[in-house]
């Protein structure tokens, strides 16, 4: 074999040996998650890990087992499990299953779990028909998340609230108005994208 051929190879080989894992696991391919086999660990006996699988489902969307997850919801104990099996149960299309997580809003020991979730909803709209149906303290956690996922519509939904004579609720209003100031600052003009059917609220249902 020609000698600069095989000095070449050799320095190929040296290089793929040394190139950052990221390089590396680039090519590789990444495993598909069985949400079988994360269904499955809702019936564990460790709370833990049923709130686990019930996160990873509502992350996957996985639509194909939401019988079994109202199944799990209906018995479950343990109060943070519940929430996040009711967010499984939105994502997966249960409209319904909204509610009773804004109502977890008005209970301190819930609402940092709650607000994480709602944090990562697509879009404000589902979030507007619960603005002026709900208490002050739960308001401003409501404002709090539109904070994160409000866009230039919800500058007119907020508006009123920030004139509020509670000064919290004020404030909280005005804090979403300046992240959503910024945030639309920042965001190159786009096209708008369709809203997900999955999610959505019916108006006509009451909050509580």
């Amino acid at each position: 074999m020609n000698s600069k051929l095989v000095l070449t190879f050799v320095l190929l080989s040296l290089f793929a040996a040394h190139a950052p894992a990221s390089a590396q696991e680039d090519t590789a391919t990444v495993p598909a998650v069985d949400s079988a086999s994360v269904a499955r660990k809702l019936s564990s006996r460790n709370a833990f890990e049923r709130r686990a699988a019930a996160e990873e489902l509502a992350r996957l969307a996985s639509v194909e087992h939401r019988r079994l997850a109202e199944g799990y919801r209906t018995q479950e104990k343990d109060t943070r499990v519940k929430l996040a099996l009711d967010w499984a149960l939105y994502r997966m299309g249960k409209n319904e299953s909204l509610f009773p997580l804004v109502r977890a809003l008005d209970e301190k020991k819930q609402a940092e779990q709650v607000v994480g979730y709602l944090k990562q909803l697509e879009g404000p709209d589902p979030l507007y028909v619960f603005l002026t149906r709900v208490n002050g303290n739960t308001q401003i956690r409501l404002l709090e998340i539109l904070a994160s996922v409000g866009d230039r519509d919800t500058l007119e939904k907020i508006q009123p609230f920030t004139e509020s004579l509670d000064s919290g609720i004020a404030d909280a209003a005005k804090f979403a108005e300046r992240e959503i100031n910024i945030r639309l600052e920042e965001t190159p003009a786009a096209e708008p994208k369709r809203q997900r059917k999955v999610g959505s609220v019916d108006e006509s249902q009451p909050p509580s």
